[in-house]
Formats: structure tokens, C-alpha cells, sequence
């Protein structure tokens, strides 16, 4: 790979921005795992990623501050 580009080119961040919040690469893993133990059948991707973001949510527990949205009964 050539200096030029290797400079332009973002780093990545592996470390958590906010505690308890997975990174986009930990929610891609998963959602990667997700859509494997399916079969490897495409048309899921979204339900894919929200699973796995909710899973690891729980796993590492939610950030302070934010809550999901509330279902009040009619």
C-alpha cells in the first residue's frame, strides 16, 4: 500500500465511546454471526443489525442517559 494512500485513509476505533455502548464493528460482528446461524439468507440485514445491537446492549448493559421507547397500553 502506498504512503499517500495509507495516510488518507481513517483509522478506526476499536475502543467504546460511551460505557456499555458496543462499537459499530462489535454490532457488525454480530449481526455477522446472526446472519450465519440463519443459513446465510440475505433480505434480514436490518433485523440482523437491531438484534445484535439489543444483544449486546443487554450484555453490557445500557448507557446511562438512554432508554428505549416506552409501550403504553391504550
Amino acid at each position: 500500500m502506498s504512503k499517500r494512500l495509507k495516510s488518507s485513509m481513517p483509522a478506526t476505533k476499536k475502543l467504546r465511546s460511551t460505557k456499555g455502548a458496543p462499537t459499530h464493528e462489535e454490532i457488525a460482528l454480530r449481526a455477522y454471526e446472526i446472519y450465519l446461524e440463519r443459513g446465510g439468507a440475505s433480505g434480514h440485514a436490518l433485523g440482523d443489525w437491531v438484534r445484535a445491537e439489543r444483544e449486546l446492549l443487554e450484555r453490557n448493559g445500557k448507557p446511562e442517559g438512554k432508554t428505549g421507547p416506552t409501550l403504553v397500553a391504550a
